[in-house]
């Protein structure tokens, strides 16, 4: 087990900020500015609420929805993201991997990161609330409230569960996408809801498996810090399994056909043998790079893809079972 010790600040890691080195060309700030909003992270959204659009139409939804939705998304969860590093630039600091983000070296200051977080913020919700409906517009302030107060400060640094339950602001993509398009939730979306529930533990456990050492450092109790990693292995094995099993309630509750079936079934199974393959490597001792953590992680982002692939087709294609 991994005991949590805190370091001071690197020495000379935050350069001075813009004002200490004159004018910066205008391409490198708006670069900073993205950055801040984890464009990664938004795309992997995005794959959950474009699909599940279809499949609450039943076929194509209106053009100018899909875009208007998609938008009102971006904004969102780019809100999100930039508070979420306004509120952890201490701990980022102190972490490799995210120790070149704007708000640690200076290219941005706190206030103008605040600024810009709570302005998507409210663009957002206006957005969604005037462009496509009331219902889609409070949950994506539902999601941004999950994320930065629910997550970044209850419960990111205080409990080993963190990613469990703070992972609730991933799955709202889902409910978005549905009631943009009818104005309302259903069964189906909140087994959609659940599967990304169920996933983002053996999705985000192994990334915190490889960058335990960082995590450390910062003081940040994920999973993975606190406990062996045969335990985090089983642990990424059981929400698989329920990963792939809820994924498959879809069928019979939305009547999904061929398709999604078919799609679900295999990706599922490839996730799932992924996952039992990730917990031998750790129970034979192998640790570091070669426990092919970040095999698992990157896969499972092929598994989500996949999946939601199949809730936008099988609509379209639709083949029944039966």
């Amino acid at each position: 087990m991994t005991t949590l010790h805190p370091r001071p600040a690197r020495p000379g890691r935050t350069r001075p900020g813009p004002a200490g080195r004159g004018a910066r060309p205008w391409r490198r700030v708006v670069g900073d500015y993205v950055s801040l909003t984890k464009p990664r992270i938004i795309e992997l959204l995005l794959v959950t609420t474009f699909p599940v659009m279809f499949l609450a139409e039943r076929g194509v939804p209106p053009m100018w929805l899909i875009v208007a939705t998609l938008v009102g998304g971006t904004l969102a969860a780019a809100s999100a993201n930039v508070l979420n590093c306004y509120l952890d630039r201490d701990i980022d600091a102190q972490m490799h991997r995210t120790s070149t983000r704007p708000l640690v070296t200076g290219a941005i200051s706190p206030r103008s990161a605040l600024v810009f977080g709570a302005v998507l913020g409210v663009a957002s919700v206006l957005w969604l609330g005037l462009v496509v409906n009331w219902l889609s517009a409070w949950l994506a302030l539902g999601a941004i409230t999950l994320y930065v107060v629910f997550y970044t400060i209850v419960l990111k640094r205080r409990t080993s569960q963190n990613i469990v339950w703070g992972g609730v602001a991933g799955c709202m993509p889902v409910l978005i996408g549905w009631s943009a398009v009818t104005d309302g939730l259903s069964w189906a979306a909140l087994v959609l809801f659940l599967v990304v529930f169920f996933w983002t533990p053996p999705h985000y456990w192994p990334l915190s498996m490889r960058f335990k050492e960082d995590y450390a450092a910062a003081g940040v109790p994920m999973l993975p810090v606190v406990a062996e990693d045969i335990a985090v292995g089983r642990q990424v094995v059981v929400y698989a399994w329920v990963t792939v099993l809820t994924s498959l309630v879809l069928v019979p509750v939305a009547l999904m056909g061929w398709v999604y079936t078919v799609v679900a079934g295999v990706a599922g199974a490839v996730f799932v043998v992924e996952s039992h393959r990730l917990l031998g490597r750790a129970r034979a001792g192998v640790t570091g790079p070669p426990l092919g953590a970040m095999r698992l992680f990157h896969f499972s982002i092929s598994y989500l893809t996949l999946l939601f692939l199949g809730v936008a087709v099988d609509p379209l294609l639709h083949l029944p079972l039966t």
